[in-house]
């Protein structure tokens, strides 16, 4: 059994819709161990043979045997496998990897293989055709003949059967040719088979046998009575053994060496890709971070209120059919008793003018009972709160908010100031907690007065306006709030199919509402930064496409020394993640910051979760992944033959 057999082979291409046949039916047998050139003149088919001999490329028809092997019959995983450890080229253009040292291309095809001694069995073969002292060059480093000798210890990295050099001195001087074809001599004695493609009969001299190819045809096979010595006696050559090899994480760190190559040798480029997932990363944390901070500015304000409070008061636009009923001091006194009620605050309020010294503001004036600071968790933080007793000898006291301190004693101490609400004197005892904005109303504009003090001297009024209700539990509210209705109906005779005048909330529906729209909008946000990530995404997309156009002959190289289509793949993947990685750890930075502005600066309440962090993170890579998918797949589809054909 030859180790080659070709028979009745054709190569047809279509060129504008029209057949161009390229190989006319070639048939031959080489043995193990043979020294085959292969001339002819340009066009006559011999560099399209050799490279269906190689499984670059497939033919149009006839059959190839591969050591008994039909390779009609092989998938692209598996010719990728042949063409890694069978197989063996060296290139007219040495095709070496411009970014990448002699001894990283020698060890490139054992990436592929799965071999672990790669580094070590580079050294061996640089060695062997005289670069030891070359190994950490780039190919710029090197000269023509040092190249194409680099490219030689590349096809014997894993111990090939056979060695395929197209042109292998085409570019090289004269002493340089020799000097190469010297080296393949060497390697055709130690018993591989070489098969070389030339058209200067000098190098084909150095062959033991020449085919020559005319108009796509085998026109003569002669022994060449050359130079070098007899070819070896042919033997029979065993049987090829295909296996797939294993994932491994060497040659995972290759590709992602490749990738950060590629990233670092187009800078700007890269990092206008990055920039669009910096962007989309940056505002997804930016945003639920500000969404996050109102919903927590919500709820404290909530709990500020009082999460088990329920709020009931009069209004005279919904009379029941007694005319209005406003809440008297017996109904104060009758809810106090209900079940479940652990404390009542009857509340009033009203506009005043304010002045000290010769300042002045309009501000509202809130008259409550020494209930107040516990049920509204509103203890004053510097002075203090006024009693019961002070309540009911109506005295003349006062605790003012952070605004009305503002504006009427800037830093000086209010403690002791005597103040005029339409013109009574009122003795300054305390200052309120700041509470910030609420709807279009300022919380901490407004000063507290005991609620006998505000009927009586300031508001001229009989009954409360409101009274706050507490409940012993959160989940006693929606009781409490039916025994209130029931204990007005009783007391105010009114039949529950009447209707009423007394209104009564609770602020858990309050706070739905405001914790279902905090939601809503943390949502809106996050969509919106969403959809800056997912062009980021297109934008690598771009990147990636443009990178697998530049990087085609690359690519067909990495096919040739026998990557598979998942390892291309899987490069170009890992390629596209890395710009995403980068750009979700720059936007994290970016949002964090953002955040931490907005909350200094601009007082926003801003808190940037590790669950936003880490979805917006995900969801960058994630988007890496998907948009290198298509650019990646392309490259691992092309043709080997094809992408080093691209110019």
């Amino acid at each position: 059994m030859p180790l080659i057999e070709v028979r009745e082979l054709t190569k047809t291409y279509r060129v504008d819709g029209t057949a161009v046949p390229v190989l006319k039916g070639i048939g031959l047998s080489i043995e193990e161990g043979e020294f085959v050139a292969i001339v002819g003149r340009s066009g006559s088919g011999k560099s399209t043979l050799l490279q269906i001999l190689g499984l670059l490329d497939r033919p149009s028809s006839g059959r190839y045997l591969l050591a008994g092997r039909d390779t009609a019959a092989l998938d692209d995983e598996e010719t990728a496998f042949l063409r890694s450890r069978t197989i063996g080229f060296v290139f007219q253009m040495f095709n070496l990897l411009a970014r990448t040292s002699a001894l990283e291309n020698v060890a490139l095809p054992m990436v592929y293989a799965g071999r672990p001694d790669r580094l070590e069995r580079s050294r061996e073969l640089l060695g062997l055709v005289g670069l030891s002292d070359r190994l950490d060059h780039a190919p710029s480093q090197l000269s023509g003949g040092q190249q194409q000798r680099v490219a030689i210890a590349r096809a014997l990295a894993n111990a090939p059967r056979i060695i395929f050099a197209d042109e292998p001195t085409g570019n090289l001087a004269t002493e340089q040719a020799d000097e190469i074809m010297r080296q393949l001599e060497a390697l055709n004695a130690r018993g591989l088979t070489v098969i070389v493609v030339t058209h200067d009969p000098e190098i084909a001299a150095h062959a033991g046998r020449v085919l020559h190819i005319k108009d796509g045809l085998l026109e003569k096979d002669v022994m060449s009575a050359g130079r070098r010595a007899p070819a070896p006696v042919a033997r029979e050559a065993p049987p090829v053994q295909i296996a797939r090899p294993p994932f491994s994480l060497a040659a995972f760190a290759e590709y992602a060496r490749s990738a950060l190559r590629a990233t670092a040798a187009n800078k700007t480029r890269s990092f206008l890709s990055i920039l669009g997932i910096l962007i989309g990363v940056g505002a997804v944390i930016a945003m639920l971070a500000i969404g996050r901070g109102a919903q927590k500015a919500m709820e404290a304000r909530i709990r500020s209120l009082g999460s088990n409070l329920i709020i009931v008061y009069a209004t005279a636009g919904s009379a029941g059919p007694h005319g209005f009923q406003p809440i008297t001091w017996g109904d104060v006194r009758a809810l106090s008793k209900l079940p479940h009620v652990t404390a009542v605050d009857p509340n009033s309020n009203g506009q005043v003018r304010v002045v000290y010294g010769n300042k002045n503001a309009d501000t509202s004036v809130d008259g409550v009972t020494p209930a107040y600071p516990a049920m509204h968790d509103a203890h004053p933080y510097y002075g203090r709160f006024f009693t019961e007793a002070e309540n009911l000898r109506m005295a003349r006291v006062a605790l003012l908010g952070q605004t009305v301190v503002n504006e009427l004693f800037g830093h000086a101490d209010p403690l002791g100031k005597t103040i005029t609400l339409n013109r009574i004197g009122f003795k300054v005892i305390g200052i309120m907690p700041a509470k910030g904005a609420s709807g279009f109303r300022d919380q901490d504009d407004v000063i507290i007065v005991p609620l006998m003090t505000a009927l009586r001297r300031v508001l001229g009024q009989t009954y409360p306006f409101m009274v706050y209700v507490q409940c012993d539990d959160e989940s006693a509210v929606s009781g409490v709030t039916a025994a209130v209705h029931a204990l007005w109906q009783r007391r105010h005779h009114i039949l529950p199919q009447q209707g009423d005048n007394l209104v009564v909330r609770d602020l858990t529906s309050i706070k739905e509402l405001l914790s279902g729209t905090s939601k809503t909008m943390t949502l809106l946000l996050g969509i919106v930064a969403a959809i800056s990530l997912l062009v980021g995404g297109i934008g690598i997309m771009n990147i990636m496409l443009v990178s697998v156009s530049e990087r085609t002959r690359e690519i067909g190289l990495r096919k040739a020394i026998g990557a598979s289509r998942r390892a291309v793949l899987l490069q170009f993947l890992i390629e596209s993640t890395i710009l995403s990685f980068l750009g979700g750890l720059a936007g994290i930075a970016l949002g964090w910051s953002v955040a931490f502005g907005m909350s200094h600066f601009a007082g926003w309440a801003a808190i940037v979760s590790p669950e936003s962090v880490m979805l917006a993170f995900g969801f960058s890579v994630g988007v890496g992944i998907l948009f290198g998918f298509w650019p990646a797949r392309k490259a691992s589809l092309l043709s080997p033959i094809e992408a080093l054909r691209y110019e």
